[in-house]
């Protein structure tokens, strides 16, 4: 049975104001949100499910302001980065002190499921040019 660990967030793109739902997992993270532009005008409700194999890690830091936090999200591609909202190669959310030790725990155990996954993961396929041999410098050197 598949469990996850529900953390309310919020968090800012551009001049839009985001507030949703991240449900931590081991398969990775699912994002439920809505963002308002000016904190006025919806764009509708959007989902974003990031695997964790496209994961590159998960960091929590605790904020000593309002007693909340955030938790720092990055990720292998840049171009699945740009679908999400960002912030300087990062997917922030924001947490209130009430959810801080929920998005903790939460941050700490995707981590611990990262690097489980990079350990059972197959290694990398090589690159395509390894896999040729070039032999074309023999044959100038026989001429």
């Amino acid at each position: 049975m598949q469990t996850f660990t529900s953390v309310p967030f919020k968090s800012e793109h551009g001049i839009s104001q985001v507030h949703g739902v991240a449900k931590f997992s081991s398969a990775g993270i699912v994002m439920e949100y809505e963002s308002k532009i000016i904190g006025l005008i919806s764009t509708g409700l959007k989902d974003a499910n990031i695997p964790i194999e496209e994961l590159l890690d998960v960091k929590f830091k605790k904020s000593m302001v309002n007693r909340g936090g955030k938790i720092e999200i990055r990720l292998k591609s840049f171009r699945r980065l740009a679908e999400l909202p960002n912030q300087q190669g990062k997917i922030v959310l924001k947490v209130n002190a009430d959810d801080r030790d929920r998005a903790r725990e939460a941050a700490e155990r995707i981590t611990k499921d990262i690097a489980e996954h990079a350990r059972s993961a197959p290694p990398p396929h090589p690159p395509l040019e390894s896999i040729f041999e070039d032999d074309t410098a023999e044959l100038y050197q026989k001429h």
